[in-house]
């Protein structure tokens, strides 16, 4: 009995060095959980035993229960790099299609050929597909999708409406008409100017030029213009354009003694057919509106100059916020909400089957997957160009490695006497 006894213990120091060795092994694994060695002891009785004289049977292993406390974060130059700050779990699948999740902490992420989110491994990283306004438009497991970035955004959009909003200084001298004829080459002959970029069907870039002349009040022209007028025109790529019903060069701005813009109202101007010749929609017209036009002491400035065209963009910087929300911006100024970061959580996470490769899958122990959003309850949130190190505390591993071989030691000085005890019983005579 006694030689069963010992050689239990030499089983669960063997099992300590085990697990002990791969805790240090693991010290630099990303994402990697400690674990810890449990054991119990061994013993066998009846209902005929005497429980006063009765001794143990040895010691065998419990569980190796892994340790899921928060690891070291490790920040890094990689806006792909994300490790958890809290509780949770990444949610990815080795396959574009699959139902199958597994889960994992290690965050070392990257793009592959085709543009999606994946770890080391090659297995992609699950998102839930996101609302324009940020938000997850639903958070079930079996909604997660790749994570894809794509290289560029969008379609050529042409430009249909340009926005200007503009304060006019009323300081500024008012100009003839017939004396000073208006050429846009020559700033003496209108009063302010500003210039937006807009865009064809193509894509193509255009500039289109506003300006600005006062006119009134001036009392020195025949008829004199008594009140305070201004008027607008435009020009694309360095051409003047026409617009309005009927066609007219120029858009005349009336303002009260307030400088309270009184006509026209509403404030717009589309030009005529912009006649392009880059093999784009040569009928392209753009209405151009002034939402909102002031006069007053101050200086010419522009407080709104926007249009509504773009061109294809060109990807220049993806952003993963702590809520997991993950955003890619393009060279034409668009910005897109690619998805949010899927997050799974478990009643029992150590109940959880380890699958390598610091990956684990949900088991009858662990429970069923519970998903959310980073950052909100208690999932916890991304932190961003950061990993998390393994949570494996090497001074203490050294500790119980010791410990681990003096347990071994000593049961194995066990059985050597239990060998010499019945090599002496042998020799009885």
């Amino acid at each position: 009995m006694s030689f069963n006894i010992a050689l239990s213990g030499v089983n669960a120091a063997q099992k300590d060095l085990d697990v002990t060795a791969n805790n240090i092994a693991n010290v630099n694994t990303i994402g990697f959980k400690e674990s810890r060695a449990e054991f119990a002891d061994v013993y066998a009785n009846s209902i005929f035993a005497n429980a006063k004289t009765q001794t143990g049977s040895g010691v065998q292993t419990a569980a190796v229960s892994q340790q899921f406390h928060q690891g070291a974060l490790q920040f890094t130059d990689n806006s792909l790099d994300m490790a958890i700050n809290g509780s949770g779990f990444f949610v990815v699948s080795n396959e574009i299609g699959s139902l199958d999740r597994t889960f994992t902490r290690a965050g070392a992420f990257r793009l592959n050929n085709e543009g999606f989110v994946t770890n080391s491994q090659g297995h992609f990283l699950q998102t839930y597909k996101a609302n324009s306004d940020g938000s997850p438009a639903g958070l079930g497991i079996n909604s997660t999708q790749p994570l894809r970035i794509p290289d560029k955004a969008g379609q050529p959009q042409q430009t249909a409406e340009a926005r200007t909003s503009v304060n006019l200084p009323v300081k500024a001298n008012a100009m003839d008409r017939v004396a000073t004829p208006f050429d846009r080459e020559d700033s003496a002959t209108y009063t302010s100017s500003t210039s937006m970029t807009i865009y064809d069907s193509m894509g193509d870039t255009h500039t289109l030029t506003q300006y600005f002349t006062k006119i009134g009040p001036n009392p020195n022209v025949v008829p004199a213009i008594t009140g305070n007028q201004w008027e607008m025109r435009v020009a694309v790529d360095g051409q003047m354009k026409q617009g309005g019903t009927p066609a007219s060069d120029t858009l005349d701005l009336t303002f009260d003694n307030s400088g309270v813009l009184t006509a026209p109202l509403p404030t717009e101007f589309e030009t005529v057919a912009l006649g392009f010749t880059n093999g784009s929609d040569a009928g392209q017209k753009i209405n151009i509106k002034i939402p909102d036009a002031t006069l007053n002491s101050g200086a010419f400035e522009i407080t709104e100059s926007r249009q509504d065209g773009t061109t294809v963009g060109r990807l220049t910087k993806v952003d993963v916020g702590p809520d997991g929300l993950v955003q890619a911006t393009y060279s034409n100024g668009s910005t897109e909400n690619l998805g949010i970061v899927a997050m799974a959580r478990f009643p029992n996470e150590q109940g959880l089957t380890q699958i390598g490769d610091t990956q684990w899958r949900q088991s009858l122990l662990s429970g069923e997957a519970v998903t959310g959003q980073p950052n909100t309850g208690i999932f916890g949130k991304v932190s961003v160009a950061a990993l998390e190190q393994s949570n494996t505390d090497l001074t203490s591993e050294l500790v119980d490695l010791i410990t681990a071989q003096r347990n071994f030691q000593a049961n194995s000085r066990a059985l050597e006497v239990n060998s010499t005890l019945q090599q002496t019983i042998l020799q009885i005579r």
